[in-house]
């Protein structure tokens, strides 16, 4: 029990591929989870009441304003479970760059593009209003699809050293090779 609670919440040491890829998909599976059971009791959805769109007397003025209520309410959602859970991501990340022989420096940068843009989105700052139809809908404005981009691509870099790149053969500055470590302990 102590290797899975120092799993999520030291920084300190390496981790391989698999542990960090089983770590994650279990950390997302529980946050996914508990999003959603959160989202729906305090009644936030993103999708829309598709009876009420169909619906040619709907007040379109209520429905727009319920979307972007609820875009709102989504993001504060999204941004308070990432802060939650920021500690678990960075100490998994942090391993896995260790291991990589990499102090993370690139893992704390995309952290806190991701924080920047979880809040745009809860302030809703750099949204536009653009109308289908008889609704007005909030869609990302020019910076923030820029800041999606960088994040995305930035995300897809972090994915790709974490997950699919090989660790450092042997020790490094910071530790043993995690691979031997267990096959020693196999042994």
């Amino acid at each position: 029990m102590d290797n899975i609670v120092s799993l999520y919440t030291s920084r300190d040491g390496r981790i391989g591929r698999k542990t960090w890829w089983l770590a994650s998909i279990a950390m997302a599976v529980v946050v996914i989870i508990i999003e959603f059971i959160v989202a729906g009791v305090l009644g936030v959805s993103m999708m829309p009441n598709m009876a009420a769109l169909a619906d040619p007397n709907a007040d379109a003025a209520a429905l727009s304003a319920q979307l972007t209520d609820s875009m709102h309410k989504s993001g504060w959602i999204s941004l308070v479970f990432f802060v939650i859970f920021l500690i678990p991501i960075l100490a998994l990340g942090m391993k896995r760059r260790h291991d990589r022989d990499n102090n993370g420096m690139d893992l704390l940068i995309y952290l806190g593009l991701t924080v920047l843009v979880l809040l745009t989105q809860a302030l809703g700052i750099g949204y536009t209003d653009t109308t289908v139809g008889t609704l007005t809908i909030p869609t990302p404005g020019p910076i923030n699809m820029i800041l999606g981009v960088i994040l995305g691509i930035y995300a897809i870099y972090l994915l790709v050293v974490m997950g699919f790149l090989k660790g450092t053969t042997g020790p490094n500055q910071y530790g043993p090779d995690p691979l031997t470590v267990g096959a020693a302990v196999a042994a």
